[in-house]
């Protein structure tokens, strides 16, 4: 059976998400080093997976971007979640792509039924890990529902002050083990863990 894999960025004092629209703080600490390790974790899911509005940010900027982040995130199947029984993802796909990235996007799957079934219908198809990004409600939805089997948080070297957290709203706590610690040149720090039941 596949894992679920969460990967968030998340500033020092603990948020996913600014109060400011722009996410350029995610950015600023990359490094080669931390650049190829994100590179590797999308390169190594089966399935990228994600909310709507995420999704739809990503469908106009990964099929047009040099960026070499650009090349597995265009690659992998993905599969978005939302509540929309008519969600058509071809209809959210930037006109200004390839046509064969654009239909890769287009030809997303979509998943609009109950969130933890949909999930163990994908954690039961064969292939590499399922990787969920965000954003932040979906990430949260993820966490509560104790979906997650592997949680990679890429702590920053900024502090936001105030934001959105992806452990709010959880009814309990909720217990980890560490199972790993990487820390790039440009400060950023990648923890791995493991739901500890």
């Amino acid at each position: 059976m596949r894992e679920l894999v969460l990967k968030m960025s998340m500033s020092l004092d603990g948020f996913i998400a600014g109060e400011r629209a722009e996410s350029d703080w995610m950015f600023r600490a990359s490094t080669p080093d931390s650049a190829a390790w994100l590179i590797e974790t999308l390169s190594g899911a089966g399935t990228h997976i994600s909310g709507r509005r995420l999704f739809e940010t990503w469908a106009g900027l990964w099929p047009v971007s040099p960026s070499p982040v650009a090349a597995p995130m265009n690659a992998h199947p993905k599969v978005l979640f939302t509540r929309q029984a008519t969600y058509r993802p071809a209809e959210h796909v930037a006109e200004n792509a390839s046509s064969a990235v654009a239909s890769e996007w287009g030809g997303s799957r979509v998943a609009n039924g109950d969130l933890v079934a949909e999930i163990e219908r994908l954690k039961q198809e064969p292939g590499d890990y399922i990787l969920a990004q965000g954003g932040v409600e979906f990430g949260r939805s993820l966490v509560r529902a104790g979906l997650i089997d592997e949680y990679r948080l890429a702590v920053l070297p900024v502090a936001l002050g105030q934001g959105e957290g992806l452990f709010s709203g959880l009814t309990d706590e909720l217990d980890l083990t560490l199972t790993g610690s990487t820390t790039f040149a440009g400060g950023v720090m990648v923890n791995v863990y493991r739901p500890a039941s």
